[in-house]
Parts: structure tokens; sequence; C-alpha cells
């Protein structure tokens, strides 16, 4: 035991450490490794508990530089902490440099390790460059500070991959020799110089958010918009996700990545806006926040390549999964894609690119990539885990896959290697070592050759993970193995002949991804909406003010943003749609009461209200007799229309001319439809009580009756007189003189058709309310 422990804490001479990483390299056994070490090791460890080199948590902070040149001094810094419940002694921390790693797959498998493993960990370099710590209480954390320099690590010249070991030895009461209590591994980048080809490498740098506004606006002349809340301002404050995306991304050789949704709703938040609190809406007060971030935005991007996603960032995935299924849900993308354009360029002044589609974590099948060129893309951004190659290095990420398209095809390493929690420091220098080790690595597979690698990383990145993406691309600043390149350039860049350009099949989607989709009954609603929408815009006189928030809100429905979310995109969906029928709910006919009909003819008014702060126009009411040969309409026909035309706040009345052949209730159905017959609202029914012969009537013919008996007693009295006199007048002068002194009864007055466009209540009309006549 005591030969073990003098062994691990002693410092092998370069030649040893040497002759140890050669064999590992030859062999790529950990086993001859071991026996290289010596008889001792293997015996020091075999009753070793496992969890003994975990007894004390090693964290690495920092590695600086991450890309150590030849004349740099290597400066590592970290926290132990002892995890054990015995205190740990005479500790010390020490560097270990493993063999070179011999590629892309070998740094994932060192990657995996855990544990300190004898023979496969490298030993300790001098213990001159060791950090002593006497006494390591158990719960109790040290910060420690190594540097050692470069040449000191007998480091290939050509350059290449290696792992570095920071490990704690110590004693602890229940093992009373020199032991492994804790180690932590990362990975050092070696290029003294510069490589014959370099990589070039694009980058994706996405400014996408999920939905904030509502499809809701004032009903001022500005249209003030209404926001679910206030998370976006968090997000664009110093500090938040998207104000670091667009500080960090100010510096870095990167495509900037847009939903124009992002933009128009930020822009949308620079002037007055309100915020939902309740049942009501509040004023919204992050103004200045949001126009600061769109000024430093439209700086950074001054001059540089952008890309537009369509308006929202659609789903495609489940828009050829399940939208295809749903007449109109592809219809979206194409005006989805012009409001991108003009959205962009209207708000940072550059005009992007919408020559690409970026489907969910670039995962695409044959539908997928149908769907995502339907708006006019020529160009995919897939990863390499889903259109795969059977290739011993790393293909240029642009293939042609058929039909005028190119798949951009991500690395899946380099795309996901943020994706972790980046808040810990020693999670986020592991990731970016690795990062870079990757891209080395990759330039190493045919370093005689030229590439183009595209990474396209998670669509939100948090602040740390963006911090941690934007560590790792300055440490490529030096550009001794890449170089960067647009997106547009990488997608321009000449194939690899070898490289895979079959698109997978529909089974190869991953089913994590295909449970998140949106489902059928959420193109059914979007058709719902739609339909509505259609019919509501084309009776107002001012549709764009209604047309553009709604058809925004649409866009957002099917959006990437929602997927994990299904009940708030239930629920948004669900918003949208009942306020657009609250908004066609203020068109609509009067209800009447039963109203009585005295007389042959009359006019039937019928009352159209307008609670819209707009017009109404291209709309018909047609009012239907249920029993024409009773009530007839419009010249002995059952059906009766006119054109409505009616101010915002406003309502018309217009009258219909009916003519009654018999008495009897009958029923009216009155209905507005558009010009091109489509029903609008609900219909609105009444009925009509028929009385050709009243009372009143009945009284005028008696007395009309009356009247003419006793004209006839008079003459018939003058005459007898006048033959008496003998003097007998002629008929003519009898018949003027009756003439003279009779009127003939009025049946009935003509009716008045003129409409009548007076504002009128809302209120049904009063029960027992008489037609005009």
């Amino acid at each position: 035991m005591a030969e073990a422990a003098d062994f691990q804490g002693m410092s092998a001479s370069p030649a040893r450490r040497w002759l140890r990483r050669t064999a590992s390299v030859i062999t790529g056994v950990p086993l001859v490794a071991g026996l290289l070490c010596g008889p001792a090791a293997p015996s020091a460890y075999a009753a070793e508990d496992p969890t003994g080199s975990r007894t004390v948590d090693v964290s690495l902070d920092t590695v600086a530089p991450a890309t150590p040149g030849k004349d740099d001094k290597i400066t590592i810094s970290g926290t132990v902490v002892n995890k054990g419940k015995q205190p740990v002694t005479d500790a010390h921390i020490d560097l270990g440099v493993g063999p070179k790693l011999s590629g892309r797959i070998a740094i994932d498998s060192a990657a995996e390790q855990t544990g300190f493993t004898p023979g496969l960990d490298a030993p300790a370099i001098d213990d001159k460059y060791s950090v002593d710590i006497p006494k390591l209480a158990s719960g109790i954390s040290r910060d420690f500070t190594l540097s050692v320099p470069a040449d000191e690590l007998d480091l290939d010249d050509d350059g290449g991959v290696y792992q570095l070991g920071v490990s704690l030895s110590g004693r602890t009461p229940a093992l009373g020799y020199d032991q492994v209590l804790g180690i932590e591994r990362t990975f050092l980048p070696w290029q003294p110089e510069g490589t014959e080809e370099k990589t070039r490498l694009t980058y994706l740098w996405p400014l996408i958010s999920s939905t904030h506004l509502t499809s809701e606006t004032g009903s001022d002349e500005q249209q003030t918009p209404v926001f679910e809340d206030e998370t976006l301002a968090t997000e664009l404050a110093p500090g938040g996700r998207l104000e670091q995306m667009v500080s960090l991304g100010n510096d870095l050789p990167v495509t900037w990545v847009i939903d124009p949704d992002l933009l128009a709703t930020v822009d949308a938040m620079t002037r007055n806006y309100r915020v939902k609190s309740g049942n009501s809406t509040v004023p919204g007060k992050n103004q200045a926040i949001a126009k600061r971030w769109l000024s430093s935005l439209d700086a950074a991007v001054r001059g540089r390549k952008v890309v537009a996603l369509p308006f929202a960032d659609p789903d495609l995935a489940s828009l050829a999964r399940r939208g295809k299924a749903v007449s109109g849900s592809l219809s979206h993308l194409q005006p989805a894609t012009e409001v991108a354009e003009t959205t962009v360029e209207t708000i940072l002044h550059v005009k992007p690119s919408i020559d690409f589609a970026w489907p969910v974590d670039g995962q695409i099948d044959s539908s997928i990539v149908d769907v995502a060129t339907s708006a006019g893309a020529h160009n995919v951004i897939a990863r390499s885990d889903s259109l795969q190659d059977d290739l011993n290095y790393t293909p240029t990420a642009a293939r042609p896959i058929g039909g005028g398209t190119t798949a951009v095809v991500a690395d899946v390493r380099l795309s996901t290697a943020f994706q972790g929690d980046m808040t810990n420091a020693g999670d986020s220098t592991l990731a970016v070592q690795k990062f870079l080790a990757q891209t080395l690595a990759l330039t190493h597979q045919q370093p005689a050759k030229q590439r183009s690698v595209v990474v396209a990383p998670q669509r939100m990145p948090t602040a740390a993970q963006a911090q941690s993406m934007a560590r790792a691309l300055h440490a490529l600043d030096s550009r001794l193995w890449t170089q960067p390149l647009d997106l547009a350039a990488a997608a321009d860049a000449e194939p690899d002949a070898d490289a895979n350009t079959k698109v997978p099949g529909s089974s190869r989607y991953p089913a994590t991804l295909r449970k998140q989709e949106l489902p059928a009954e959420a193109f059914q609603d979007i058709r719902t909406t739609q339909d509505t929408l259609d019919k509501f815009t084309v009776i107002l006189t001012k549709d764009d003010r209604v047309e553009t928030p709604f058809g925004r809100a649409i866009d957002r429905e099917l959006s990437v943003s929602w997927r994990g979310n299904p009940v708030a995109a239930e629920q948004y969906r669900k918003s949208v749609r009942n306020y657009l029928q609250s908004l066609t709910g203020e068109v609509q006919l009067i209800e009447k009461s039963d109203v009585t009909l005295s007389g042959r003819s009359a006019t039937i008014p019928v009352t159209v209200q307008n609670k819209l702060v707009q017009g109404i126009d291209h709309l018909v009411l047609r009012l239907r007799s249920e029993n024409p040969t009773r009530l007839n309409l419009d010249d002995d026909k059952g059906v009766a229309e006119q054109p409505i035309t009616v101010e915002g706040g406003h309502s018309q009345t217009v009258k219909f001319p009916a003519v009654a052949n018999a008495n009897g209730q009958v029923q009216m159905t009155g209905q507005l439809y558009t010009e091109d017959g489509k029903p609008y609202g609900r219909s609105m029914t009444f009925t009509v009580k028929v009385s050709e012969i009243t009372p009143t009537v009945m009284l005028v013919l008696a007395g009309g009756v009356l009247l003419l008996v006793l004209a006839g007693v008079r003459m018939y009295t003058q005459r007898k007189r006048a033959a008496a006199r003998k003097a007998t007048p002629t008929g003519e002068e009898a018949a003027a003189g009756a003439e003279g002194d009779i009127a003939d009864p009025d049946p009935g007055q003509a009716s008045d058709l003129t409409p009548d466009t007076e504002p009128e209540s809302g209120n049904p009309s009063d029960a027992g309310e008489k037609v005009d006549r």
C-alpha cells in the first residue's frame, strides 16, 4: 500500500510520460497503458472503492487561454468540494495530460469518462505545479488556480486534441495512504501553427422568442396593441436573454437568423401599448427598453448577413404531418414569407434572405422538405443526425437533395454543444473546450481538404448558453484552423460527391419530436378562424385594421414555440377565435317582437346595427316570408333583399313592402348575407299578424254606406218636391250636387319606401308593433 501511495504521489519523468502516451495511442487499450505503468499500480487500486475518486467534487471554472500557443502559460482555475463525511488531509491538486485523441469519436468517449481509472488517466506532471491543500473538511469548498507553461506538457508540434485531467489526491482517516479522491477532465485543443486548410465555419445566431402579442387592438386610430404580459421586457432588458444575444452577437462572425414576429412585437412595444390584467388592460411601461434593444440590433446587423424565417417561425413538421390534411393550412406559408421580408426591411433597414427554411432540430423527411420549399425557399437547414453520412470524416454541409433544393446539413455535435445548463461555470467551460476540440479534430480529419461546416444551435438559447457560445467563437478568433463563412455562402459551397443526398423516410423522424407536433384539431381551429376572418373583412370599409392583426395572430398559432406547451397553444387559438367572433357579432340584426299588418299592403321595417368603429358595406339584408301565399314580398315573391351600408356606431332601418292576401300569422326570417351569397351572423325571426278586415275598416265602410243611403233619400225628396212645384231639374244637375257633397273613402295611404338610416336602439321592438301603412 505504501508503494502505491508513493507511486501516485511522484511525478513521472518526461520520457516516461511520453512512453505511456505512445503506448496508449498505439494500442488503444487501457490495459496496455496500465501495464506500462508498472506492476504496483493495478494492485494499489484493486481494492479501491469505485466511489473513492468521487469523494471530492472537482470543478474547472476556467481554462485560459482556451486555445493556447506554444509560448503561452495555461492557467486553470476551479473549485474543490469535499462531498465525503471525513476530512481530507495532505491534499494536492495536480494536472495530468492524456494522450492525443485520435478523432471526434475519441473525444466523445473521453467526455463520458467518470471517476479515476489508473492507466487510462495520465499521472500528474511535475509536482512543482501542484497546489497543496493541507486540510479539506467535510462539506467545505476551496478555490484553486494552477498554471503550467505549454512547453512543459510535451505536446505534439503537429497539433491535436489532448485530454487534461485535474485531480485532487490526499488521505482520509479511513485510508491512510495517498489516493485520488476526485478528478475532472477537459479538453485542450493544441494547434501551435495554422493548419494547411482551414475549416469554413458558419454559426447561426437565432433571434426568436415565444408569442407575446394578442390579437386584440384598441379602437383608436393607432390600434394600440395588447400584450399578454410583460415577460418580453425581461428578455430585452440588460442581462436578459435577447439583450445578451444582441450584445454578444455584435462582435461575432455569425449569420443572424431572425423571426420577424419578434421584430414586429418589439416595434409595437416602442409605442403606446397595453397589457392584460385580469379582465381589463393596463398601460405598458417598457417603451425605453424596447427602443434601446431595437437600436442595438439595428447597429449589430448593419452590413451583416440576415436570414428571415417566415413570420412567427411556423412549425413545418406539424404542417407536413398534420396540417396537410386540413384544407388551407399550407396557404399561410407564402404570406408569412412575404410579410417576413417587408418586416425585417422596414424595421432593421436591411434586405434579408428569405431563401432558407429551418425545420425543428433540423429533422427532415420528404414531406417536411416539400412543405418547407412550398413558399419559395430553396435551402433547408437540416442536421447530420437526420441526413446521416457513412463516412470517416465530416463532409461539407451543402448537398443537393433534388428538385433544385439544397440541404444545408448542420453538424449535430457542434449544434448541440451548448444545450445543457450553462449557468454553472464548470459546465460552461467543459462545453466550450469540447466544442473547440471537435472543430480541431474535424479539421484534422482531412487537413489538406477545405470543408464547410454549419452550426445550428437551439432556437432560443438562454443568456448563459449564449455567453458560452460567444466564448467558444471568440476562442477561434486566431483562425488557426477555422475561418468564418456566412450561411448563404455555405449553401453555395461545392458539395462533397460522397455525401449522402437521400432524404430519410418519415419513419426516421424522432418520436419525441412527433409527440410535440400541433394536433390536427389545431389546424381545424385555424381554418375556422380564417374562414370567419375572410367572411368578416369583406364587409368592412377598412379591412386592414382587422386583417393585419388577425392574420398575424393566425401565423402565431402555427409557431414552433408552442411545442411542449399544448395547453397554452390551445388557449391562444381559443382567445383569437373568441375575440374575432365578438367583433363579427357587433354587426347584427336587431331582434323584433311580433308585429301586426292592418290592411292589404304595408312596409315591414328591419334594423341593422353596427357597433364597430368603422363602417360596413357589401352586405345584403334578405327578408323571407315563410308563407308567401298569405303574405308576399317584392312583387308577389316570398323573398326580398336590400343592400346595407352603415357607418361605424350607427344603425340602419330598411323597409320591405309587403302585400297581404289572407288573414293569419306568418313567420318572417331576416338574414344578412355577404355579396357572394354567404350568410353573415345569426338570422332573426319574427311573426307578422295579418288582419286584412279590421273593426276600423268596418266602421269606415258602414259610414260610407250610411252616407250613400242619406244621399239617396235626399235626392228622392228633392225630386218629389220639384215635381210638386212642377219645376223638374235635370239628372246631371242632381248628380253634380251629390258629387259636390260626398267624398270617396280612402282605403289606405301609399307606403313610404325610403330607408331610414338614423341610429336606432339595439333593443327589440315593442310588443304589438304595427307596421307602416
